[in-house]
């Protein structure tokens, strides 16, 4: 390990670490140098070490972690979703082609009797090496590398490969496609499988599902990551020669609890409508990002409210993978209706299928946030604007 490493590795500089966990970084780089090394070298392992405290309990716990740039603490994969990985896949073997912060090889060791993580970055590296011995991981070794040139000098067939390819800086707007990534994977993957027949990829969750699908051959499942109801990553597992049915695994990770909805892209699926009932359902963020939305009224045998409104409706309440609310009142989105039962009101407002923003209503009728009130602001079957106000359930 190189010198700055060893010396951040100094009882006396842990100690500081980890005394000023809870103290203000920007205050703290203020103060004098006391330590043979540059001062933003700690200031960045406790500004890392805070990110990585709810995100990376099992690193934050542990002595003598290192941590590379807060950047790539916001970038790595958290435990929950690396742990959810780990439970899909498993082998003999796994080269990670984009190893990081190793997050994912972590939890891919349990599974796997060898993994490889290659990365780049030199120092990265090294950090990930380190960390690896305290945490106690032993069948994981660590490459320093461009991936392709690693893979032709390791010359071998593996289990799986994985790999998260990262968006290149040129690519412009918010939805991208694989070509846009480095390493470019539609382009790379015939090389891919002459060391591997199971390919298991990464992405950002702004890549589109469709335009992905027109770019990769041979997918099989596809896997929608959100955490606590916020879409994480999208995952997609590759089969060589594969030709069957593509699922998609809607996966909403909770606190106790992980909540998957599965569907198929080659199944037509029906939904039904009608007007608004007892009971209202918004469906979680992984489901909403599948776009599966007939499926939904089909599986859970519940009301769509207007086919681009993609709320849903029951008489009897149903287990469901999102908010599931009463409805207590239906109101017409007219003046009149408006000002007697939400003007200079306190409620949480969503709007689904719906011509106005939230803050131009809140702000246009003097709605207050929160309380307990839920106003869904939306259109129904008839094509009439209503707000439902409901209680969550």
């Amino acid at each position: 390990m190189n010198d700055p490493l060893e010396i951040l590795l100094k009882e006396d500089i842990q100690n500081f670490i980890n005394t000023n966990l809870d103290s203000d970084t920007n205050q703290l780089a203020l103060q004098k140098n006391n330590f043979d090394i540059d001062y933003i070298r700690i200031i960045n392992q406790i500004v890392a070490k805070q990110k990585a405290k709810f995100k990376l309990p099992t690193w934050f716990a542990t002595a003598k972690i290192l941590y590379p740039s807060k950047v790539s603490i916001e970038q790595t994969s958290s435990e929950k979703t690396a742990a959810y990985k780990a439970s899909l896949i498993s082998g003999e073997s796994l080269i990670d082609l984009s190893g990081g912060f190793g997050v994912d090889d972590f939890y891919f060791s349990k599974v796997f009797t060898e993994v490889i993580h290659c990365e780049i970055n030199t120092e990265l590296s090294q950090i990930v090496s380190h960390n690896f011995k305290q945490l106690q991981i032993e069948n994981c070794t660590c490459q320093i590398g461009e991936s392709s040139v690693i893979l032709e000098k390791l010359d071998r067939k593996f289990s799986w490969i994985y790999i998260d390819p990262s968006r290149r800086n040129d690519s412009k707007g918010k939805v991208f496609l694989l070509n846009d990534c480095e390493p470019n994977v539609p382009v790379l993957l015939p090389k891919y499988f002459n060391y591997s027949n199971h390919i298991l990829i990464k992405t950002a969750p702004l890549l589109d599902i469709h335009s992905a699908l027109t770019e990769l051959d041979f997918v099989k499942k596809i896997h929608i990551i959100a955490l606590e109801n916020e879409v994480k990553e999208l995952l997609w597992e590759i089969e060589k020669e594969y030709t069957g049915a593509i699922h998609i695994n809607a996966v909403n990770i909770e606190k106790n609890d992980i909540n998957i909805v599965t569907t198929s892209l080659n199944e037509t699926y029906q939904a039904t409508y009608s007007l608004p009932k007892k009971y209202l359902y918004e469906p979680n963020v992984a489901i909403l990002k599948s776009g599966n939305f007939n499926a939904v009224s089909q599986l859970f045998e519940i009301d769509k409210l207007h086919p681009h409104s993609h709320l849903y409706t029951s008489d009897f309440v149903k287990e469901f993978p999102g908010r599931s609310f009463q409805i207590d009142s239906i109101i017409p989105f007219q003046k009149k209706e408006i000002k007697t039962h939400l003007q200079d009101k306190k409620m949480n407002i969503t709007t689904r299928n719906f011509p106005i923003k939230v803050d131009e209503i809140r702000k246009k009728h003097k709605i207050k946030e929160g309380g307990s009130v839920f106003a869904f602001f939306t259109t129904d079957i008839q094509n009439n604007k209503i707000v439902l106000l409901c209680s969550k359930i």
